[in-house]
């Protein structure tokens, strides 16, 4: 533990640095994240005469603004970064350093959010602020939640994405089972338009469905009232996620691990 605590500062360089040294890549993921400002354009044309289900024009420009800013701030390309180390064998100096993986790839990624914020979270918050100030929460204990929220968020993202990753210890084609994952989670989160507005049983599904509590209730936080029981419970069901999520991670990491020792030993 000692010896983790001392290299996350080193490691927070070192993602800076591949940041900056990989900016046009890094520029094009930022790109590939603009869907909530395609439906924001949708969605405000077909509540500009009369309010949809209840959502007004000023309600979905903050809705979608505030996707875009969760969006950028707990996205995560972990799962690509390790499929790819995995296939050319890159992997095998990795294991060899004395520090657990996980650790090493998620200081990375964190080292990369100012960066991820500095491009989407200025126009966001201008728009969001002068088109759709009016449907901002304004209770003191939601705002307050909102961090702690995000940064829940980003570990189930995270850890989520660093299973699938694992998962090419044991498969070829895990980059195709990541991309159902990603239709799900376009559906499900909340990313492609607002949970009520989904049909019945679905919308119960996502409800407690994990892609729920990795990007709406942030976004929910920001832009609807919770009660305060059912605060409670939303917050609870994030906590419950965020654990189980980084349970499942290290698990098929564990075993990913052992089957690539066998296998290249």
């Amino acid at each position: 533990m000692n010896r983790t605590v001392r290299a996350i500062p080193t490691l927070l360089r070192v993602g800076v640095a591949e940041t900056i040294a990989y900016r046009a890549e890094f520029l094009i993921w930022i790109l590939t994240t603009t869907l909530p400002l395609v439906m924001l354009g949708l969605w405000t044309s077909v509540a500009e005469e009369a309010p949809f289900r209840g959502y007004r024009s000023a309600d979905f420009v903050a809705y979608y603004l505030a996707t875009l800013i969760v969006r950028n701030l707990t996205g995560s390309w972990v799962a690509w970064q390790i499929s790819e180390e995995i296939r050319t064998g890159a992997m095998s100096m990795r294991l060899l350093r004395p520090l657990h993986p996980f650790v090493a790839f998620a200081a990375s990624h964190v080292a990369a959010i100012p960066f991820r914020g500095l491009v989407a979270i200025p126009i966001a918050l201008g728009l969001l602020v002068s088109s759709g100030a009016s449907s901002l929460t304004t209770e003191p204990l939601q705002l307050a939640l909102i961090v702690p929220s995000l940064i829940l968020a980003w570990l189930i993202t995270f850890s989520i994405l660093f299973a699938f990753g694992a998962l090419a210890f044991f498969i070829t084609k895990s980059m195709a089972l990541l991309n159902l994952y990603f239709g799900l989670f376009t559906l499900l989160s909340g990313y492609l338009l607002p949970l009520p507005l989904l049909p019945g049983w679905i919308a119960q599904i996502a409800e407690w469905s994990p892609f729920r509590f990795m990007l709406s209730v942030p976004v929910e936080l920001m832009t609807r009232t919770f009660e305060p029981a059912d605060l409670a419970i939303v917050m609870l069901g994030q906590l419950g996620w965020t654990i189980s999520s980084l349970v499942l991670a290290l698990w098929v990491w564990r075993l990913g691990v052992r089957r690539f020792e066998a296998v290249g030993g």
